[in-house]
């Protein structure tokens, strides 16, 4: 599987996520530019999740059904031609790293994947349900992380 670029200009990856893209921000969430989409496919998945979350990984975003033919999303926007799923926190779309006080740092992995195929979700779709999903449609994909500690 071949490799995707992905980016932000509100951070750099492994640093922190600027409050403003926070839950006890602005709960904005931020601007992601991405290159090296395989030609061949047919939509681009992105998501956001915390594995560093008591009990499970939770998830912050995810949006399927992206148009391979984008190279990003401005802040606060879904990207072209996405679906927005419910969060971890059971509202549609973003929603910002708000780990528990005193838990230490957490890590937000955003993940962008060419798929060759959609992807074949339930309603409410947890952070598990989507890797599983993934499985065997994977051309290629990127990541960055984000840092956040309250």
């Amino acid at each position: 599987m071949s490799g995707m670029e992905l980016s932000s200009t509100a951070f750099d990856d492994r640093t922190v996520i600027p409050r403003r893209h926070s839950g006890e921000g602005g709960n904005i969430s931020p601007p992601l530019t991405w290159s090296g989409v395989p030609h061949e496919a047919t939509e681009l998945v992105l998501l956001c999740e915390d594995p560093d979350a008591p009990g499970t990984t939770f998830l912050h975003w995810l949006v399927t059904g992206i148009d391979p033919g984008t190279r990003g999303v401005v802040e606060g926007r879904t990207p072209q031609g996405g679906r927005a799923w419910p969060n971890g926190f059971g509202r549609v779309g973003w929603g910002g790293p708000m780990p528990p006080p005193g838990h230490g740092k957490h890590r937000y992995f955003f993940r962008l994947y060419a798929l060759s195929e959609a992807l074949p979700l339930h309603d409410h779709p947890g952070a598990e349900d989507v890797h599983r999903a993934l499985k065997g449609r994977e051309l290629a994909s990127g990541t960055l992380v984000g840092t956040y500690q309250r």
